[in-house]
């Protein structure tokens, strides 16, 4: 009799060790596919990008246009949203319209980002957008960077900024200056800013404003100016088909590729960088969910291989900041841009 009770309480006790460790599996497996799984998994959070859309706030064919496309051409091919991503278009005011269409119409819109730049920063400083500063957008991530050229047509007289600078001391009237934006915008900042390393009054130069980089290449081109104070990136195409030259790169090191053998202005005596961000902001409104799905998305993006790929062939360089740290940045480099327009005479 003791015999068979010890056996009944051994196949019990067996049975409870059994199913115990089945339990613990179980456990560790849900354990890991909650951790494991992808950020828009509604295991993640119930917020879902359905319709998502990236609005340039420009013309086609520019820098804004570019962050756009790579944000929309890398999450397609990496498969981080299930639904291809729209591109349209906001003109006017080298970004104010945009600005100021989603602050007062699209400020809680969750599958909204707008392309924005440290041009777009610029403008805050200057008081171009407006009566709105700085914090009435969420500002989300940059994911790439560019930098500023001096280009002129491929057949100019002038090989180098010390023959450009000696013709601007000569003539400033001569020469035209043509960019994005009227006075005050980010390519006039760096003629302004190269002309005044070269001993000239900036009020001094002419310059022709454009409402993109497109029509400002294609003056350039055609003989309506003689200088484009554009982005390396905007003028890949044109230099690769020889319609232009680049004298110089606004940057602290030369570039790769192409732009290899050109020098930047450091090398040639002046001073002078222009970085350009390549970011996002959305809706003031937009709760911190989405907005959150958003950063952690981008994060995700910047990491594949397809976002490195889109990005070497759009002609942009790396540069990742995004979330909170973004935020802090774009503050900083408003109150930046504001003394610095204080010190080439834009604002008092």
């Amino acid at each position: 009799m003791e015999l068979k009770v010890f056996s009944v309480f051994k196949v019990l006790f067996v049975l409870f060790e059994t199913s115990r460790d089945i339990m613990k599996k179980l456990l560790l497996l849900f354990i890991s596919i909650m951790t494991t799984a992808p950020f828009h998994s509604p295991l993640a959070t119930a917020f879902q990008v359905t319709q998502p859309e990236c609005l340039v706030a420009a013309k086609a064919g520019g820098g804004m246009d570019l962050s756009c496309q790579l944000v929309a051409k890398a999450l397609l091919a990496s498969n981080l949203i299930d639904a291809p991503m729209s591109v349209r278009y906001k003109t006017g005011g080298i970004g104010a319209v945009a600005y100021n269409h989603v602050i007062g119409m699209r400020n809680n819109d969750p599958q909204l980002i707008v392309a924005a730049s440290s041009g777009s920063a610029l403008n805050i400083a200057t008081q171009k957008f407006g009566s709105y500063s700085v914090n009435d957008v969420r500002w989300l991530g940059a994911l790439a960077a560019d930098y500023g050229v001096i280009a002129v047509r491929h057949d100019s007289v002038w090989n180098s900024l010390n023959d450009l600078i000696a013709k601007l001391r000569h003539a400033p009237f001569a020469v035209s200056i043509g960019g994005s934006g009227s006075t005050g915008s980010q390519d006039w900042m760096k003629a302004a800013l190269l002309v005044q390393e070269g001993s000239i009054d900036p009020a001094r130069i002419r310059y022709v404003g454009f409402e993109g980089p497109k029509d400002a290449t294609e003056a350039l081109i055609n003989g309506y100016i003689d200088i484009f104070p554009g982005d390396a990136a905007e003028l890949k195409v044109p230099l690769a088909k020889g319609q232009i030259k680049i004298l110089a790169v606004l940057s602290d090191h030369r570039l790769p590729d192409e732009y290899a053998e050109i020098p930047t202005a450091r090398e040639q005596g002046y001073l002078v960088d222009w970085t350009i961000w390549r970011g996002f902001y959305m809706g003031p409104q937009v709760s911190d969910e989405s907005y959150q799905w958003w950063v952690n998305t981008l994060k995700r993006l910047t990491r594949t291989v397809e976002f490195q790929e889109q990005r070497d062939a759009l002609g942009l360089y790396p540069f990742t900041m995004l979330g909170s740290d973004f935020s802090n940045f774009v503050e900083e480099t408003v109150a930046k841009q504001k003394e610095l327009a204080v010190g080439i005479g834009l604002l008092k």
